[in-house]
C-alpha cells in the first residue's frame, strides 16, 4: 500500500548522503544499500482519495523507475499445509480453501466462468461457498456478533479471545455501527472524550474561517484514519492506534490494544498485537490534522489517536492475522484486492463467516470482486 513516491524519496536521500564519499554510488539504487520489500500484488494498492484506476496503478511501486532493479523472489510453498499430514481430510479442506482464496486474488473465480462486463472489465461476480455464508432474517449485526464473538459477555476482557477476532466491513460508517452495538453490551461504566477542533492557522487560511466554520460544525466532520470528535470508551474495549506514537514501544499505526484504565487526560492499555504483546502503555491526546477533498481548510483535532476495533475496515485489517473473521458485505468491495484481503485474514476455513446483504435486506450468496489485472501482469 506504500506510494511509490516514498520509495523514490528514500532512494534519492540515500544517493545524496552516500555519494558524498563515493560519487559512483549516485548511479546505484538506494546508494548501494540493500533494501528488502515484502508484499503481495493481489492485496490492496496505495489509497488515493477519489483517484481513478490509472492514478492508483501509477502510485504503486510497480510503476516506479526502481522496479526494474528489483530482484523478485516468489513464495511457492504454503507453510500452513506443511504442518498437516498430506493424506488427511484436514489437508484437503485447507488446500481447497487456499486455492479458492488464490482464485479470488487472481480474479479467476467467477460464476459459471462468466466474463467481465464491458462497463467494468475489472469487476466480476463470485459465488461464496455455502459453508462460509451466514443467513438471517433478523438483525444482521447481531448474527455477525454471535458468530464471530460467541459467549461475548463472559469473554469481553479475555486478551486471547479479543485479539484473534474481528468483524470486517467495507466502509467506516458500517464499522462504527458495529462497534457502537458491541460497546453497549459491556457492563463497565462509560467515559466520554470530546475533541478540541479548529481550523489550521496557516498563512493561506481564510481570515473569517472561525465565522464560516464554527466549532460546532467542525465537531461533525469525520475523515478516514482519523479519530471521531466524540469517543465513548469503556474498560475492556479493544482499540486501534491511528498514528505512530513510539515505534520502539510497539505503538505504531495499526497496533491493537485493550483498555485497562481511563483517566481524564490519558488512556492506559495493554498491547495485544505485534512484537510487544502484553506490554502496558499509556496513550496521550495529541494534535492531528487532516484535509478532506472538499474542505477549503485543514482540520486540527486534539484527541486520542484511536478507534474502537471490534470491527474494522478491510483496508485497516491488512497485516492482521486472525482465527475468527466475520465479513459483513452490506456494501460490496470497491477497490482492487479488498475481497482477497478480507478472506485471507484467517488462518483456517472454519474461522471465516461471510454475511452478504442484498439491496432488499435479504441475505445473498454472490458478491463483487475487483482485480486490476494490469498489476498482476507487471509482477
Amino acid at each position: 500500500m506504500t506510494n511509490r513516491q516514498c520509495f523514490e524519496a528514500l532512494d534519492r536521500s540515500f544517493k545524496d548522503i552516500l555519494s558524498e564519499k563515493d560519487n559512483q554510488l549516485e548511479a546505484i539504487p538506494f546508494g548501494g544499500k540493500v533494501v528488502v520489500l515484502g508484499g503481495d500484488p493481489k492485496q490492496i494498492l496505495p489509497v488515493i482519495e477519489n483517484a481513478s484506476k490509472a492514478q492508483i496503478i501509477n502510485a504503486s511501486i510497480f510503476r516506479s523507475y526502481l522496479w526494474k532493479y528489483v530482484t523478485k523472489i516468489y513464495l511457492h510453498e504454503n507453510m500452513r499445509l506443511q504442518k498437516i499430514k498430506s493424506n488427511s481430510l484436514e489437508y484437503k479442506e485447507l488446500s481447497d480453501f487456499n486455492d479458492w482464496i488464490l482464485r479470488i486474488g487472481n480474479g479467476s473465480e467467477k460464476i459459471n466462468n462468466i466474463s467481465e462486463t464491458k462497463e467494468d472489465p475489472d469487476s466480476n461476480i463470485v459465488e461464496i461457498p455455502q459453508d462460509l455464508l451466514l443467513y438471517t432474517t433478523r438483525n444482521k449485526i447481531k448474527a455477525l456478533v454471535d458468530s464471530t464473538y460467541p459467549d461475548f459477555l463472559n469473554n469481553y476482557s479475555n486478551l486471547e479471545y479479543i485479539k484473534n477476532r474481528a468483524i470486517l466491513a467495507t466502509t467506516n460508517d458500517i464499522v462504527e455501527e458495529i462497534n457502537n452495538y458491541m460497546v453497549d453490551f459491556i457492563p463497565n461504566s462509560e467515559k466520554e472524550y470530546f475533541s478540541a477542533d479548529s481550523t489550521s492557522k496557516c498563512m493561506d487560511a481564510i481570515n473569517d474561517a472561525h465565522i464560516l466554520y464554527p466549532t460546532e460544525y467542525l465537531n461533525t466532520l469525520n475523515a478516514n484514519n482519523f479519530p471521531a470528535h466524540r469517543l465513548k470508551l469503556k474498560i475492556g474495549v479493544p482499540i486501534m492506534l491511528l498514528r505512530n506514537l513510539n515505534q520502539s514501544l510497539g505503538l505504531c499505526n495499526g497496533t491493537r490494544l485493550i483498555i485497562t484504565n481511563l483517566a481524564d487526560y490519558i488512556i492506559e492499555a495493554v498491547i495485544i498485537t505485534g512484537t510487544h504483546i502484553g506490554d502496558k502503555v499509556y496513550i496521550p491526546r495529541i494534535n492531528l490534522t487532516t484535509k478532506g477533498s472538499h474542505w477549503p481548510f485543514v482540520l486540527c483535532r486534539h484527541q486520542f489517536p484511536i478507534k474502537i476495533c471490534y470491527s474494522m475496515t478491510i483496508n485497516k485489517s491488512q497485516r492482521q492475522t486472525l482465527t475468527n473473521v466475520g465479513l459483513y458485505l452490506k456494501k460490496p468491495v470497491f477497490s482492487h484486492g479488498q475481497l482477497y484481503v478480507a478472506i485471507s485474514r484467517v488462518n483456517n476455513k472454519k474461522g471465516l463467516k461471510i454475511l452478504i446483504e442484498n439491496n432488499d435486506g435479504s441475505c445473498g450468496n454472490t458478491t463483487t470482486n475487483i482485480v486490476f489485472r494490469e498489476i498482476l501482469e507487471m509482477v
